[in-house]
């Protein structure tokens, strides 16, 4: 990463000149210096996903003992939380680290960064040179892309930045059709069945921990295609012709939207995903998942093909987002969305040594010969992805009704099922992009996702797979957590 910091350092010198700052090379090489204590006082990418870490309450007052230096006062007035008691401080190094570096730093260099970071982050709507500096690093260095997008669809995608949810209502008019929001509803019914089903099925689990878990999945919150109500923004002006002032209300006006729910009951039904995005999600604390219209089309989802291939691709991908409620972070949070430990102390034992055979598994996988994946790193959504591949093969299976699965082009189901979820994981990315997934990514590279298959019995079955293939793994190898 060493020359990469030095492009970056470079990258700061070129914003500042275009702003006509002087002395634009000492300033930016302690702009460096100061982000890069900064960093040090935050946590690493594996303490950053620990929730029972991150779980630290403190009081206005304790801001001004526990991290003194900053006018914490002050800084609340200002950012508009002059009401709330306390606060969760997730990474209590970087709060008592930032707030001692505003007493030992020198306050110009604090303003040179402010003003740097002022002009960066606001340079896709500053004059083209401004773009083309970003681009050049965050780009070309750090993802190793050669050509920056074209205009209309950077324009674009500050449309959808700024007015998400008024250009998914368009987006589902048009391209999610109440059929196959019905269709995607009831496969991920058919999963959750399957998923409660493998849950009475599990030989190392204690009832009470069964009944907790159960109990859990009966009021998971699920949210498929759009939200129930659309969210409005007829509080944010929009002027034609003036880009940079409609991207800073659109910033405001979502401050202000985040803000207004400070204080209130939670919001299950609230979206945090446009349908629009290519993505699910779950999300712990309200017990409720989004799945968008725009990851239920083809080749993902669609009405034209068997149902087998459906179940391997979008099928397993639902499996995922309902398997996130119990992986290694997940499964700390109860029914009501509280962190709270529901499991038997010898339950959470053989739950922690599976993650702990899962972790060493993606541990052995290197994209490179330098690098190697992160497998605590990534634990979470390999645990999601092997137990919802499981649970979606089973939900197939349920589909079928006792009957036999049909044959397509000499391929039985199980194998159409293996398929597609081999399939759903192609990718192609640059070295540079892949480098740096590696290294910040909770995710695995896709290559390894698609390995998930090793872990489940049908798999080897459905291809007779061997002792001695690249995917094979001896039976006492395959994890199996849910």
């Amino acid at each position: 990463m060493a020359a990469i910091r030095t492009k970056y350092r470079e990258y700061v010198v070129a914003m500042l000149t275009l702003a006509g700052i002087p002395e634009a090379d000492a300033k930016a090489a302690a702009i460096v210096q100061l982000e890069t204590r900064i960093a040090q006082a935050h946590w690493t990418r594996e303490e950053t996903g620990d929730f029972v870490k991150g779980n630290n309450h403190w009081t206005r007052a304790d801001f001004g003992t526990k991290a003194p230096g900053l006018d914490w006062e002050t800084y609340f007035a200002a950012a508009g939380l002059g009401s709330p008691a306390s606060f969760v401080v997730w990474q209590p190094s970087a709060f008592t680290g930032l707030s001692a570096l505003t007493a030992s730093e020198p306050l110009d260099t604090w303003k040179d960064y402010l003003a740097f970071h002022a002009i960066q982050s606001r340079s896709a709507f500053l004059p083209t040179a401004y773009g083309r500096q970003t681009f050049a690093f965050y780009g070309k260095v750090l993802s190793g892309a050669q050509q920056q997008r074209d205009r209309w669809k950077r324009g674009v995608a500050a449309t959808n930045a700024a007015l998400g949810f008024a250009v998914g209502k368009l987006y589902t008019d048009r391209y999610f059709s109440p059929a196959e929001k019905a269709r995607a509803e009831a496969m991920v019914a058919n999963i959750i069945a399957a998923f409660r089903a493998r849950i009475d099925q599990l030989d190392w689990m204690a009832p009470a921990t069964k009944a907790e878990a159960k109990a859990k999945l009966a009021v998971l919150k699920i949210g498929v295609g759009y939200p129930d109500v659309w969210p409005e923004y007829s509080g944010l002006r929009v002027v034609p012709g003036d880009a940079y002032g409609n991207a800073e209300r659109a910033q405001l006006f979502e401050l202000g939207e985040s803000m207004r729910r400070l204080g209130q009951p939670v919001d299950r039904s609230e979206w945090v995903m446009t349908p629009q995005t290519v993505n699910a999600v779950n999300l712990p604390a309200m017990n409720a998942m989004n799945f968008p219209a725009a990851i239920l089309q083809p080749p993902f989802f669609d009405p034209n093909r068997p149902a087998a291939l459906d179940y391997g691709a979008t099928g397993a991908t639902i499996g995922h987002e309902v398997s996130h409620s119990f992986d290694n972070m997940g499964a700390l949070f109860d029914a009501t969305g509280r962190l709270r430990n529901w499991w038997t102390p010898e339950d959470f034992k053989h739950f922690q040594e599976s993650g702990a055979q899962l972790a060493r598994q993606y541990d052995a996988y290197r994209p490179f010969p330098d690098l190697a994946v992160n497998g605590q790193q990534t634990l979470g959504e390999n645990i999601a992805d092997l137990a919802g591949l499981a649970a979606a093969l089973g939900a197939y299976h349920r589909s079928l009704g006792n009957k036999p699965a049909p044959v397509v082009q000499g391929f039985s189901g199980d194998q159409q099922f293996f398929i597609s979820f081999g399939q759903s994981w192609r990718e192609k990315r640059r070295e540079a992009a892949l480098r740096q997934g590696v290294l910040t990514d909770g995710h695995a590279p896709d290559e390894y996702r698609a390995f998930t298959v090793r872990n489940i019995d049908a798999w080897y079955k459905s291809f007779d797979v061997k002792p001695g293939q690249t995917l094979y793994l001896a039976p006492a190898d395959r994890v199996r957590v849910w």
